[in-house]
């Protein structure tokens, strides 16, 4: 669990900086709105992250429930930044993210992607906190 706490903080440490300089690349990006999303998400998940490193050694799960958690989190942490911000790149993520995106829609593939990223990425987070939870309850 130690290890996994060192590796969460690292993972978490390296999110929030590509969080922060996803910021720098807003203006650049053909859908402003969506850079600035995929900031935020990825600072915020970057923190969560970090948090998630801290408390870990505390937890009481089983070597498998610590493994499934752990990369859990990380899929969840960046997915929620990387969908968005390929959003920004492409000029899509209409179907999924319509108040960033505005009326910004890619190929149907492009679509596909963000939203197949960012529902796997959700039920990953649902996924995590379910496990924190039961974890905690003891």
């Amino acid at each position: 669990m130690r290890e996994q706490a060192r590796r969460m903080l690292r993972v978490g440490v390296l999110l929030l900086l590509l969080g922060l300089l996803t910021g720098v690349l807003i203006p650049a990006l053909a859908v402003p709105r969506l850079g600035l999303s995929a900031h935020v998400v990825g600072v915020l998940s970057g923190l969560l992250l970090i948090v998630l490193g801290l408390v870990w050694p505390q937890l009481r799960l089983s070597s498998r429930a610590a493994d499934l958690g752990f990369w859990l989190s990380v899929y969840a942490g960046y997915g929620g930044w990387l969908m968005p911000l390929l959003g920004g790149i492409w000029g899509a993520g209409a179907s999924m993210l319509p108040m960033a995106a505005g009326s910004a829609r890619g190929t149907p593939l492009q679509e596909s992607i963000i939203a197949a990223g960012l529902f796997t990425s959700a039920v990953a987070l649902v996924g995590v906190c379910g496990l924190l939870l039961w974890a905690l309850r003891r």
